[in-house]
């Protein structure tokens, strides 16, 4: 199947995410459609776009001085029917997917891209009861999605191959660095290596072995900062020196597995949320969140410049 040329974007939900993605397809010169149905949901817009600019500015993604105006439209229908590839990024609730889907493929075109967001769910959800489910796909983004620039693309069995070859060529197309996840997985690829993260963490904190404080520390200001510059097998292949890496399975293998063995499994009860948040509670005492969002936002764009210059980085 041919898709259309991309010259509108349909933006479904615009919370934290859908805020996010209009902000960066304005700043690639899209004309955008949003739509959400919460109160007050058009001014958030607005003031989000006017406070991300100046990081779309200095990533060299905005051309202009100051963000256009999004087009805000009421309803559902009237956002599809304008858009030539649409994101959603509507609330992580199955109900609301399968009713937003549903609609949005009875009344998009049948060569319009229809790509969600979410951090869970997999295609084939979010096809069910579609009449024209190849186009239904995954463009998963990273938090802040302006800044960030991972999108995880991600098809089911009745995912048209070419709406995937589509979508990913679009989002490469504005710079973003896209993986293709060959088979869906609740959570896809990226949430489930931080949700093994959070598991150990979350246990050695409600063990008593560290506070979350200490937890922070020990990613942030160890591994954390590796991290940022390449994924954890390409350190490995460093890691291993000349060996690469199968001198370093060779001489670190039997000690991951020991921890491995060791490994907690957490079960997220109201006992065991209580501790984490009393806990994360604590180190955030002294701190000011809003100007904490602020520097996390300036330190990616010169982190992700940094790396963009780097000539020795994937």
């Amino acid at each position: 199947m041919t898709y259309r040329e991309i010259k509108t974007i349909g933006v479904v939900g615009t919370g934290l995410i859908g805020a996010s993605w209009a902000a960066f397809f304005l700043a690639c010169g899209f004309r955008v459609v949003a739509t959400d149905p919460a109160p007050g949901a058009h001014e958030r817009l607005r003031d989000f776009i006017g406070k991300a600019w100046p990081a779309l500015n200095q990533l060299g993604v905005a051309q202009a001085s100051a963000p256009p105006e999004p087009i805000f439209v009421d309803t559902l229908g009237d956002c599809v029917a304008q858009a030539d590839f649409i994101q959603e990024s509507g609330p992580e609730r199955a109900d609301i997917k399968r009713d937003t889907y549903v609609e949005m493929d009875a009344l998009a075109a049948s060569d319009v891209i229809l790509a969600s967001s979410t951090s869970g769910f997999r295609p084939s959800q979010l096809q069910e009861g579609c009449l024209h489910p190849g186009r239904i796909l995954i463009g998963h983004p990273f938090n802040p999605p302006h800044i960030v620039p991972l999108v995880e693309i991600v098809g089911s069995a009745a995912t048209d191959p070419d709406a995937l070859e589509r979508a990913e060529s679009f989002y490469k197309s504005l710079g973003k660095v896209t993986i293709r996840v060959r088979r869906e997985l609740t959570g896809h690829v990226s949430n489930r290596l931080q949700a093994a993260l959070w598991r150990e963490a979350y246990h050695l904190i409600t063990t008593g072995v560290v506070s979350a404080a200490e937890v922070d520390a020990a990613i942030a200001h160890g591994p954390g900062l590796r991290w940022a510059l390449m994924g954890p097998m390409l350190l490995g292949e460093l890691g291993g020196g000349a060996g690469g890496m199968q001198h370093f399975l060779d001489h670190l293998g039997p000690l991951i597995e020991r921890i491995w063995a060791e490994s907690g499994q957490t079960e997220l009860t109201d006992e065991v949320k209580k501790a984490l948040v009393d806990s994360t509670r604590d180190e955030m005492a002294t701190l000011d969140t809003a100007a904490m969002l602020q520097e996390r936002d300036r330190l990616l764009v010169d982190l992700i410049n940094a790396k963009t210059k780097a000539k020795n980085l994937p």
